[in-house]
């Protein structure tokens, strides 16, 4: 599977608001499914590829995918391998296609975060290395 990361559509032929058959139907079953229902009654499918780095998070009465936590070597952002650039380098990336709105944080695990809200985007650094990102659309 191509893993380019496309912001606010999704990444390879895997895109947001995909119904979990069609995902099911491009990604073969899934090798864990989650089901998480919240305090206002609503569930989200979760969908784990553990080769392919991905976990799917697919809301609503018809699960259609809202979001992607990739964690995936291969995958590449504006055509550049994502997983081998280091924090300063991401950042730039980011701002030389004019998303330049950042929010950086210290999560409570250790992990350290950088958001950029315009694109609905988190990168999770340990110890300097990008070790996921989360998409939204």
């Amino acid at each position: 599977m191509e893993m380019n990361i496309e912001l606010k559509k999704g990444i390879g032929t895997i895109q947001f608001g995909m119904p979990v058959e069609e995902i099911v139907a491009t990604l073969g079953t899934a090798d864990e499914v989650e089901s998480i229902d919240n305090a206002a009654d609503e569930s989200t499918t979760v969908l784990r590829y553990n080769d392919l780095g991905l976990t799917l998070f697919c809301e609503g009465d018809n699960p259609a995918l809202s979001c992607i936590d990739v964690a995936n070597d291969d995958c590449t952002l504006f055509g550049e391998p994502v997983f081998d650039l280091d924090e300063r380098a991401i950042v730039r990336l980011m701002v030389s296609h004019d998303i330049t709105e950042e929010d950086a944080d210290e999560e409570d695990w250790g992990e350290r975060r950088i958001t950029f809200p315009q694109a609905n985007v988190d990168f999770y650094f340990d110890q300097g290395d990008l070790v996921s990102i989360i998409l939204g659309q």
